[in-house]
């Protein structure tokens, strides 16, 4: 099994088989529009634009489960990236990624990762706190806030697993790797 077995439902309403992703490199990130993360955004697209042409994807799952910070419906999450954030890569319905009912997506990237990526003692003391403030992160593999990044190899399965502290900049360098 990998990603490319799934399919989840676009913000549209229309569903999207990850087949279609088969031999690309993938960012699948949760967001929120509320979040001190947020800004993340703008790398993200920075990322999507210079790399997408190459074989990389990004996919973006919001998600309303750390501090209830991705207010609104699917079309008020997404106008709000396009206009703010000008992003262009493909956007999903809101989606759980912790507990009972997390997507299966989510529950396969949490099941198949390597350890999540934290650089450093001060992001380490932060994520910490994060950890404590979430109240979803039951299990040691669960997401502990926004903006958690996976990336994929062109085999679909996780590569790294980058905290919600770091920032997409990072990954640049893992993503030029992967594409050679």
């Amino acid at each position: 099994m990998n990603i490319y077995d799934f399919k989840a439902e676009k913000n549209d309403g229309t569903d999207l088989d990850f087949n279609i992703f088969k031999g690309k490199i993938l960012l699948i990130v949760n967001t929120a529009t509320g979040c001190g993360f947020t800004p993340q955004y703008e790398a993200l697209e920075r990322l999507y634009k210079k790399y997408n042409s190459a074989g990389f994807e990004i996919l973006d799952f919001p998600c309303d489960q750390f501090g209830h910070q991705a207010p609104g419906d699917d079309n008020e999450i997404h106008e709000f990236c396009t206009i703010k954030y000008k992003t262009t890569f493909p956007r999903f319905k809101k989606t759980e990624v912790n507990g009972k009912n997390a997507s299966p997506v989510w529950q396969f990237l949490k099941e198949n990762s390597p350890e999540e990526y934290i650089k450093g003692a001060s992001h380490k003391l932060s994520m910490k706190a994060v950890e404590k403030m979430s109240g979803t992160c039951k299990n040691k593999n669960d997401i502990k806030w926004n903006f958690t990044k996976f990336l994929l190899g062109k085999n679909g399965m996780p590569v790294h697993r980058y905290s919600p502290i770091e920032s997409p900049d990072i990954i640049e360098k893992d993503i030029e790797e992967l594409l050679r």
